[in-house]
């Protein structure tokens, strides 16, 4: 969004920021009324507005509204009294998709409450959210949050898998790894690589789904527990913690990379991909604002520089630290080292 904007700011860059949350929830309740996925499944794709708000249970003169908003959008064609989902929307919105992306747009749906309340955050200095999307006892959405994780990881993870090179590696922990995206690419790519994942023990049905979904479950285990506090399994030649991090205050960010350093044989490889904010702390724009997203939302969570994950590592007894050149995101970096 950015890249299209000028951030010499002019009034109306303001004002088209200012309500581009307008656009956004448009996007959650069409996917949350699964309006992609009714369409999708409907002959030709097609339906007349009073049949489409039948079928999501919705308000005629209402959905009419959020279907011409959609339209605009160019998520869905409307000729008349008909609309018809476009081919993007299919392939991404509905789930009847491969390609669904609808986890990640719900669970930002999940958490807007808590952005609006940003103002209060700065004020006090403490999250505005009552409970994580994590600890929700809310089963919809913490599949939401983890599932989403997942829409987010495998737009880069081949990539990630490829920068990395884990040649003669045989075994992997993703830590934290959520529904475990990255043990899969990692292990897809390295045949001789077997992976853990370890998080939650309520992550374990979305972990193990996903794993044999790609077919990988004689390959990639799971083994579940609190990585801050729960004793981890030993014994790899690579330790993965990709956007762990940041929910974390700086004292436990610290106390999980020596943690994660203690899984490791001698020389394997301590690796951290996360959201990374400048040393002069002036940018990039995706990390700063993902720093607020934690700031809402976690008791003492943030973005971290290259210099303080850099440092943390080096505290836990890594050496040989860098930043791996790869085509990620703007402000998405990994940080590897290796133990001595």
């Amino acid at each position: 969004m950015f890249d299209q904007i000028d951030l010499n700011w002019k009034p109306a860059d303001l004002l088209e920021v200012s309500s581009g949350a307008w656009a956004a929830c448009a996007i959650q309740a069409g996917v949350e009324l699964d309006i992609f996925t009714v369409l999708d499944q409907a002959p030709g794709a097609t339906l007349t507005i009073t049949e489409l708000a039948a079928k999501i249970k919705g308000d005629a003169r209402a959905t009419g509204m959020l279907a011409t908003a959609l339209t605009a959008l160019n998520l869905l064609e409307r000729k008349g009294d008909q609309v018809t989902a476009t081919a993007p929307a299919r392939r991404y919105l509905s789930a009847a998709s491969d390609d669904y992306y609808g986890f990640f747009i719900r669970h930002a749906a999940d958490i807007m409450h808590n952005w609006v309340n940003l103002a209060r955050a700065v004020r006090t200095g403490a999250s505005v959210a009552g409970v994580s999307s994590n600890d929700a006892t809310d089963e919809l959405e913490r599949e939401n949050f983890l599932m989403g994780m997942f829409n987010i990881a495998r737009q880069q993870a081949d990539i990630v898998a490829g920068a990395l090179d884990l040649s003669g590696r045989r075994r992997l922990l993703d830590l934290g790894g959520g529904p475990g995206t990255y043990a899969i690419y990692f292990c897809r790519r390295y045949p001789e690589l077997s992976a853990t994942i370890f998080d939650r023990p309520t992550t374990a049905k979305f972990a193990r789904g996903t794993v044999e979904r790609y077919g990988l479950a004689a390959r990639v285990d799971f083994v579940g527990g609190d990585f801050l506090t729960s004793e981890l399994p030993r014994g790899y030649d690579v330790v993965w913690l990709s956007q762990v991090l940041h929910g974390e205050n700086p004292a436990e960010a610290a106390g999980l990379i020596e943690r994660a350093a203690g899984t490791l044989n001698s020389g394997g490889l301590l690796c951290v991909q996360e959201f990374i904010i400048d040393d002069d702390r002036r940018g990039p724009v995706q990390p700063a604002l993902f720093a607020l997203n934690m700031l809402v939302q976690t008791p003492g969570g943030q973005a971290y520089t290259e210099s303080e994950i850099s440092a943390m590592m080096a505290g836990a007894g890594a050496t040989t630290i860098r930043r791996l050149p790869a085509d990620l995101p703007p402000g998405c970096g990994i940080i590897v080292g290796e133990k001595g």
